[in-house]
């Protein structure tokens, strides 16, 4: 085993274990990497010097909800979209809008869900947004029934780049989105 004597060292350590992973790995992960007792600032420095390091790559380090990973800048990933034979999952107005209600609402019921959107929810637009890991059941309110609250997973905030919901996008943006689903063929889901 290599000894590690400058922050060079430690980063190349770093850099390996992040390309090596198949999840994004959290700073108390990282730490148990190194003999040195790292304080959470020391190896925030390093994941910084690092992340600058691959700047003028295709290649960017990023800090999501549940860690840190090496992940396709977003401009290259058409790139990558051709050499794919899979198309991406198409999803329908009424996922993409239960979705929504549940990001910037959480946590919400179903029975909230249906009263926002003015129709009733499917239990398989719930199933699909499960079964992607974007949502999860975090208790029951206590009212009659006591029915189920959803609220989003780090699955849902690391698939779509982001450390918080607070770095959700204004609801206007959304609000765009839903508007070029509506534009496009039905979707059978939903």
């Amino acid at each position: 085993m290599q000894t590690l004597y400058t922050p060079e060292d430690y980063k190349r350590v770093l850099e390996v274990a992040l390309l090596a992973a198949a999840e994004p790995l959290p700073l108390a992960e990282l730490k148990r990497l190194f003999d040195d007792d790292f304080d959470d600032d020391t190896l925030r420095t390093l994941l910084a010097d690092l992340r600058g390091d691959w700047l003028q790559r295709g290649i960017e380090l990023a800090q999501l909800a549940s860690g840190w990973r090496f992940q396709t800048r977003p401009e290259f990933q058409p790139y990558l979209d051709r050499l794919k034979n899979e198309k991406a999952p198409k999803y329908s107005r009424a996922v993409m809008e239960t979705l929504a209600i549940i990001a910037y609402r959480q946590p919400v019921t179903r029975g909230d869900i249906e009263e926002i959107r003015g129709v009733a929810v499917s239990p398989n637009i719930l199933k699909t947004l499960e079964t992607r890991d974007w949502i999860d059941a975090v208790g029951h309110r206590d009212a009659p029934g006591r029915p189920v609250l959803y609220a989003t997973t780090k699955k849902f905030l690391d698939d779509l780049g982001l450390r918080s919901l607070a770095e959700l996008p204004p609801l206007t943006d959304v609000e765009r989105v839903l508007e070029t689903v509506d534009a496009a063929p039905p979707q059978s889901q939903g």
